[in-house]
């Protein structure tokens, strides 16, 4: 599988997003669609950008009961989208059923991978706030093996642990990885992180970078520099 550069377009609003994509002369980046643009614009803009030629990650984080889901994913299957995701938190129970939902007739379906702890997560939040005492990588590795029980492709994790996702669900279980900074950039609010250099080492087959891009004075050259890092 090869690995791929995607880009988070944390946009609220069309506008913004149509401009940002207008950026890139020629090129066809991959982009994640997550909730605040998902919510704002609704499905016509993921059918907007995938007619533009951009391959997509839906990311809406399923979880709900396993037939809620089930229907939601085989709504969202109709939307052609490249990838799309759930929280592995739900059970492999409703793993199962959003993958039942998300093969369509002819048994074709897009990438469906799993979050295991959000990178935003830290063990001491993960004890205080979720009751879980266990090791928090400990935690991810149940995560990506109930997935891996589940059917499922692969799961979102930091890229501190996609190495270890690969030698507990083998080297095609797609590892996702966001958390990625540049050396020389801001981590925000993200509290597990790497570069893109260092996520192309330990074996991340996607990352997934938002405002070292879309907030950078060139953003093209922002997403040049991170193919260049992790993928070339």
């Amino acid at each position: 599988m090869g690995k791929d550069v995607i880009i988070a377009c944390d946009f609220s609003s069309k506008e913004q997003t149509i401009a940002f994509l207008n950026k890139f002369e020629g090129k066809k980046p991959f982009v994640k669609i997550g909730m605040e643009l998902f919510y704002a614009c609704g499905p016509e803009i993921v059918k907007e950008i995938k007619a533009r030629g951009h391959k997509i990650f839906l990311d809406l984080k399923l979880h709900d009961i396993p037939n809620t889901v089930k229907k939601s994913m085989s709504v969202l299957s109709n939307l052609d989208v490249d990838m799309t995701n759930l929280h592995a938190s739900g059970t492999v129970k409703m793993m199962e059923a959003a993958i039942e939902g998300l093969t369509r007739p002819d048994g074709t379906r897009p990438i469906l991978i799993a979050v295991t702890q959000l990178t935003s997560t830290d063990q001491e939040s993960m004890e205080r706030d979720l009751l879980i005492n266990k090791p928090i990588d400990e935690v991810v590795m149940h995560y990506a093996h109930n997935a891996k029980i589940a059917g499922l492709d692969g799961v979102v994790c930091s890229p501190l642990e996609a190495e270890k996702v690969h030698n507990l669900c083998g080297t095609d279980f797609v590892t996702v990885t966001p958390g990625v900074r540049f050396a020389d950039g801001d981590v925000g609010d993200q509290k597990r992180v790497m570069t893109p250099e260092q996520a192309k080492l330990i074996g991340s087959d996607y990352i997934v970078v938002g405002r070292p891009i879309t907030a950078a004075e060139d953003p093209v050259a922002a997403y040049e520099r991170c193919v260049r890092e992790f993928v070339d």
